[in-house]
């Protein structure tokens, strides 16, 4: 086959399809593209949610919606009401089915599994070059949505990871409310991070059972693993369940703004590059929105934009609220539970979906205990903090 493109795609995952089935969508005009994946196959083995907000993408997609969700902590439940702006589900499986039948349809585009690249790429003449286990692979530009950071990456950490496991489980009795998702409920007993699960319910007997954990760093998969099984003895209330699937990640929250001068011929793209949003790890409608974009700057070659940053004041509060938790996480309930109880359910949501308004954000913050982020404020001033 064909070495030379005139794009290449690192990483086949939600930012890779994204873009490539937004060039598909050019036809003649797309430029010549090769995705290089390392899997093999794919398997439903992401799970990605959002709220039903007016701009909201990938309708077509949804698998479940609910219109209620519900926070708990110490026998506490804040029940929230979101039919306006139904909390929306989308599942690996039907994602990727999408993305490749959309992409069987564009000729100009080329996906490589089972393809992995052997070295950092390299850029010469105006020309990247990639060294794969397939033999070298060359184009005018290049995107690297690959979710692993390189090696001059390493030194950058978010404020917080979120480290999560889940379960898709089957239960041999009906012990779920298909009608309403747990969003968090909290667990005590960790004075280091701050520790959920979360629920999402499909039927009365099948639910997906997530175990997610905020701390400095990615928490090991069998540690969480121990506590997720605690966890589903307790969702099922000891009944007999099959396990269906499985589904893990570590997602960075509060990155570094990337200052780093934007070039014309390559991108870096992905969860560790500003996909998720920082102070809750939805990324979904943040990627399809760069891939739009991305996509018609390809076409017309033009810059190809990084994912927008959110505005000043948006990530001054992200970091304040993560800088929080970071170091305070045993008040995580006492902030989370008062946001949902409090505060208007369509400034919250546009809040957590990158639509907020000053006004939005303004509610948000009369929501919360005032005094814990006081405190932290005194912390993050103080010369040795």
């Amino acid at each position: 086959m064909t070495s030379e493109f005139d794009l290449l795609i690192l990483g086949g995952g939600c930012a890779g399809l994204s873009l490539a089935r937004e060039l598909a969508v050019f036809g003649a005009a797309c430029p010549t593209t090769c995705i290089i994946e390392q899997r093999a196959h794919y398997e439903n083995d992401r799970t990605w949610c959002f709220w039903g907000t007016a701009d909201a993408q990938g309708a077509d997609l949804i698998a479940h919606e609910w219109d209620r969700v519900e926070l708990r902590h110490r026998g506490k439940t804040v029940d929230f009401d979101c039919a306006a702006h139904p909390y929306r589900m989308i599942q690996g499986d039907r994602f990727y089915a999408d993305a490749f039948a959309k992409l069987s349809c564009a000729p100009r585009i080329t996906t490589e599994k089972a393809v992995r690249v052997l070295s950092a790429p390299e850029c010469s003449g105006g020309v990247w070059r990639v060294e794969t286990d397939a033999g070298m692979r060359c184009a005018r530009r290049l995107v690297d949505t690959r979710p692993q950071p390189g090696p001059a990456q390493r030194a950058v950490a978010p404020v917080l990871w979120q480290s999560f496991l889940g379960q898709e489980i089957v239960c041999s009795a009906p012990v779920f409310d298909a009608g309403i998702v747990t969003l968090m409920d909290f667990i005590d007993g960790d004075a280091d991070r701050v520790v959920f699960c979360y629920v999402l319910p499909l039927t009365a007997h099948r639910a997906l059972v997530e175990l997610t954990v905020f701390a400095k760093d990615p928490v090991p998969l069998p540690e969480l693993r121990v506590q997720l099984q605690q966890q589903l003895q307790i969702r099922t209330r000891r009944h007999d369940f099959t396990i269906e699937r499985t589904e893990q990640g570590f997602l960075p929250m509060g990155l570094p703004l990337d200052t780093t001068p934007a070039r014309h011929d390559y991108l870096q793209a992905g969860l560790m590059h500003g996909a998720a949003r920082a102070s809750s790890g939805y990324a979904f409608q943040r990627i399809q929105k760069w891939a739009t974009n991305c996509a018609r700057q390809i076409v017309a070659s033009a810059p190809m934009d990084r994912h927008l940053p959110d505005p000043a004041f948006m990530r001054g509060m992200d970091r304040l609220f993560l800088s929080l938790l970071r170091h305070q996480p045993h008040c995580a309930p006492t902030l989370f539970l008062p946001i949902f109880d409090r505060c208007n359910p369509g400034a919250l949501i546009r809040f957590l979906s990158d639509g907020a308004s000053v006004r939005d954000a303004l509610k948000v913050v009369l929501s919360l205990p005032a005094l814990p982020f006081i405190r932290q404020i005194g912390r993050d001033l103080l010369p040795a903090w």
